[in-house]
């Protein structure tokens, strides 16, 4: 029978035990790019359970490799549909493909923004699948930081982050964009997620309403961009006719923020990120 003196020294055993965790945890160095794309690619994964949230089938997983844990988000949707009716709008050649939220991070790491968790393909389950770092210390959606009616401690740097994801959305075209696949990790840092139904075909600027102001280093970055550098990092998971639309998109923005500081001047639309 255990003795109510026993009690206390369980408790602080206990304690002491979540301290060693706790500062082990603290003091696990991360990962590289190479080797987390390395652990993406090979780990152990197991645990998976649905995400929750969205239309796409989407699952959490638990990924190791015996020295390193940490989960992931798995998605194998890869629908086609020659038409596809969003309320009054038709599309036509409608893709929701896992490959797209490789060909997002790619092309994110090109530009020089790094609020798109690496992506990678590789079998799960016997099926081909995106497995995407999960991000970590998530505080908020976008749906909870519209909620509370806040912009945190720097409000200018809250707001810069919008441009950056309005330019990186318009280069995509994606049109899913929505309040729950933007999340707030607890340094105010804005992480944009699941890109199934992007690089759409459309060649345009969809809402140019939103395009006020962008980055130097990012329009910079933009106009670096070429067919080259894009189809050694995306000619895997993008077409040619895809690839070849994202540059035309490049040219549109290009032009549209050119536009701009010639007519507002470099002030008013540029910042330094």
């Amino acid at each position: 029978m255990r003795g109510p003196d026993k009690l206390p020294i369980l408790a602080v055993a206990a304690f002491c035990l979540g301290l060693v965790l706790s500062a082990q945890e603290a003091a696990a160095p991360a990962l590289s790019p190479e080797a987390m794309e390395e652990f993406l690619l090979t780990a152990d994964l197991s645990d998976f359970r649905d995400v929750g949230e969205g239309i796409t089938g989407t699952r959490r997983a638990v990924a190791s490799d015996g020295r390193f844990t940490h989960e992931v988000h798995v998605q194998t949707v890869d629908v086609n549909a020659p038409v596809l009716t969003f309320g009054d709008r038709v599309e036509r050649n409608f893709r929701d493909s896992f490959a797209y939220n490789i060909a997002a991070y790619r092309l994110a790491v090109l530009l020089g923004l790094d609020n798109v968790p690496m992506s990678v393909q590789r079998f799960v389950q016997s099926e081909p699948a995106a497995v995407t770092w999960w991000v970590d210390n998530v505080a908020m959606t976008e749906r909870e930081r519209t909620a509370r009616g806040t912009y945190g401690p720097d409000a200018a740097h809250t707001v810069q982050q919008f441009y950056a994801m309005n330019v990186f959305d318009e280069l995509i075209q994606n049109r899913d964009r929505n309040q729950g696949n933007i999340l707030w990790t607890s340094d105010w840092k804005m992480w944009l997620i699941d890109h199934t139904r992007a690089f759409r075909p459309q060649v345009e600027i969809a809402q140019p309403v939103r395009l006020t102001r962008i980055g130097r280093r990012l329009l910079e970055n933009l106009r670096r961009l070429n067919a080259e550098t894009l189809d050694a990092a995306t000619g895997e998971h993008l077409t040619g006719p895809q690839r070849s639309q994202v540059l035309e998109r490049r040219d549109l923005l290009v032009r549209h923020f050119d536009e701009r500081i010639a007519r507002l001047g470099e002030n008013a639309v540029l910042f330094e990120e």
